[in-house]
């Protein structure tokens, strides 16, 4: 049976973490092409914190804060028949993550492995499909080749870690501080570099005798751009996830032609449901063997109960995590 109210996590208005508040809302009901999740566990973030400092939601999307999520089918929409109640699932959402129910696009639900716990499983499907896009497809990271990736301590970066490596790519990857430099090696990188003491610049061409690496992810943007690309090799790819330290830069093009990089970048939330479609395609084909031979793990930080959604808020505003914040959902 399903309930007819849920509880749920708004910001009452845009602001710090304590805004977030925890309301009692109906729960959804799904449309053509939808389900209803009872939700385990909702992932947390970034994009959530934009959200609750009052980026403006794209039409039609619900003011409860959660963009990926684990859970079980509570109930199908017209038209879905590749999903029965009871199945274990992770989705990725336009929002409504952070409650008790949620509903998902039928398409842009993945099946649980058996050998990952469902209260985990919310870690993977925001990861999946950006490192999927941007590493894979945009990155065109191939075997043998050397990715450097930044913020490797995080959700996306510690995932971006195993997939690279699942590959057969080398992975140099950086991160502040002791703590979380010790992580990175325990997932096995190949050069793993404190911003805190290191200059990356300058491992990275000791490291390859001067050649570079063949890829960057990065999540810095501003001046992290130039050093990247003074770390690239020929024919090398710069994919930007975002711009934790400013969106405009100042770029060398005699540099960018010389050594014919290509710069690129995405962003997640405003593809269309098609090309999300489409991307969770390539995830079930691609990842999701991987996850099941246990080969790539989502890496749980820590998880907290729905009411305290503004202390794992806290957590990711202090870049204290390694790894994924999860919230627990279902009792």
């Amino acid at each position: 049976m399903i309930p007819e109210m849920m509880n749920a996590i708004i910001a009452r208005q845009p602001g710090g973490p304590e805004v977030l508040a925890q309301v009692e809302r109906n729960v959804p009901q799904p449309g053509p092409g939808e389900i209803v999740i009872r939700v385990a566990s909702a992932g947390v973030n970034r994009p959530d914190i934009l959200q609750r400092n009052g980026m403006p939601l794209p039409p039609g999307v619900t003011d409860v804060l959660g963009l990926e999520v684990s859970g079980t089918v509570a109930a199908l929409g017209a038209g879905v028949d590749s999903l029965v109640p009871g199945a274990p699932v992770m989705a990725l959402l336009n929002g409504g993550g952070y409650a008790g129910y949620c509903v998902a696009r039928a398409e842009l639900c993945l099946p649980v492995p058996e050998n990952l716990p469902l209260t985990q499983a919310a870690g993977v499907p925001e990861a999946a499909f950006t490192v999927w896009h941007n590493l894979f497809e945009l990155g065109r990271l191939q075997p043998g080749e050397t990715v450097l990736i930044h913020g490797a301590a995080s959700g996306v970066g510690t995932f971006a870690i195993q997939c690279a490596q699942a590959c057969g790519a080398r992975v140099v990857a950086t991160a502040g501080g002791a703590e979380k430099v010790a992580a990175l090696r325990r997932l096995g990188v190949w050069r793993a570099i404190d911003r805190h003491s290191e200059d990356f610049v300058a491992v990275i061409l000791e490291e390859t005798q001067g050649r570079g690496v063949d890829v960057v992810l990065d999540n810095v943007g501003g001046d992290y751009v130039a050093r990247n690309l003074s770390v690239l090799a020929s024919g090398g790819r710069h994919v930007s996830l975002s711009f934790m330290q400013g969106a405009k830069i100042e770029l060398d093009l005699q540099q960018v032609m010389r050594k014919g990089l290509i710069l690129t970048s995405s962003t997640l939330r405003p593809k269309s449901a098609a090309e999300k479609a489409r991307l969770a395609q390539c995830i079930s084909k691609h990842l999701l063997p991987l996850i099941a031979a246990g080969k790539i793990a989502p890496v749980v930080y820590q998880t907290l109960p729905l009411a305290q959604a503004a202390d794992a808020h806290r957590i990711l505003e202090a870049n204290a995590n390694i790894g994924k914040v999860l919230l627990a959902v279902a009792s």
